[in-house]
């Protein structure tokens, strides 16, 4: 068993906020040696390339551990701490996880009044409050495990996420991908036919638009699709948008931005401990996406499973 250090360990994407890390992280660095909090700092190199070491500091015994990056880097970070916690068992509670964000998407943080200011947070690392954030697995039929540290979902969502990545890979930076890849979406919706369970009770069958699921309520630079989700209340939230009229489906467009989805007559909002969602034929075998990432595709078991881990919060 290895030992136990004090030291936070710092997995750096250098390429997130638009290559513009450096810039932001080099004077963190210098705030932490003048709280004197103890670190050590790599540099991903390649995608996924923090889910590998952020398992390998947990194999070497680190407990403190920080993304510097956006909500894809912290959802790496998640995977690979709760992925090796599985097949150690060793508990997530003995975890402290933070991040830096300094990436294009930020959704993540605002569930912890987080600030998007890298300096601040290493102020509230000082101060060292964290809170309790559930575990949420993602398990495929076909063998994949992932974890969510905020939202997933599949249908729209998930094929916008596709479309960002896609063009994050061919270099692509700006902010605007995620515009383009939304409006190019709504002219090219995906409607897959479905059945989802939730917590073990089939609430629908047929077909939709999009689904998303939240252990987090925030999206998108500031939707809320799942609207009441919180991330420490042992609870997984889900919203389906069934094929409605286009009229109908604008009508409620509001309701992601003023925190209503709930309340809807048009959307089905689910509250469970464990949701699964079925394809009722090949064609909607869609692919799936946990904070921004494609990870699998349907069926697949999305559950709580009772474990926490720590985060930074800023909350009082």
């Amino acid at each position: 068993m290895a030992t136990i250090k004090e030291e936070w360990y710092i997995i750096v994407n250098p390429h997130a906020g638009s290559g513009k890390t450096m810039k932001y992280w080099v004077p963190a660095e210098r705030l932490l040696k003048e709280y004197n909090i103890p670190f050590y700092t790599v540099y991903t190199t390649h995608k996924h390339h923090a889910t590998q070491l952020a398992a390998v500091a947990a194999r070497r015994g680190y407990r403190k551990i920080m993304a510097v990056g956006g909500d894809g880097s912290i959802h790496e970070v998640f995977d690979g701490v709760l992925s090796w916690c599985e097949t150690s068992g060793v508990n997530p509670s003995e975890f402290y996880l933070a991040v830096a964000p300094i990436g294009s998407g930020n959704d993540w943080i605002k569930s912890f009044g987080i600030p998007r200011d890298v300096e601040k947070v290493i102020g509230l690392l000082a101060k060292g409050k964290f809170v309790q954030e559930d575990v949420v697995k993602l398990t495929a039929d076909d063998g994949k495990v992932s974890y969510m540290a905020n939202i997933g979902g599949f249908g729209f969502d998930s094929h916008v996420c596709q479309r960002v990545n896609a063009q994050k890979e061919r270099g692509l930076r700006s902010s605007r991908i995620y515009l383009t890849s939304l409006i190019y979406n709504i002219f090219h919706i995906p409607v897959q036919n479905v059945a989802i369970y939730c917590d073990d009770q089939l609430v629908y069958s047929g077909r939709v638009y999009d689904m998303a699921l939240g252990n987090g309520s925030y999206c998108g630079g500031g939707m809320q699709q799942c609207s009441i989700a919180d991330p420490t209340d042992g609870i997984l939230d889900a919203m389906v948008v069934p094929v409605v009229t286009l009229g109908r489906l604008i009508a409620e467009l509001p309701r992601i931005y003023n925190h209503t989805v709930h309340e809807s007559k048009y959307i089905l909002y689910l509250r469970g401990k464990k949701i699964r969602i079925e394809a009722l034929d090949d064609k909607s075998r869609d692919i799936v996406e946990l904070d921004g990432e494609i990870v699998a595709n349907l069926p697949v078991t999305v559950e709580v499973t009772g474990q926490h881990v720590n985060v930074l919060t800023a909350e009082g």
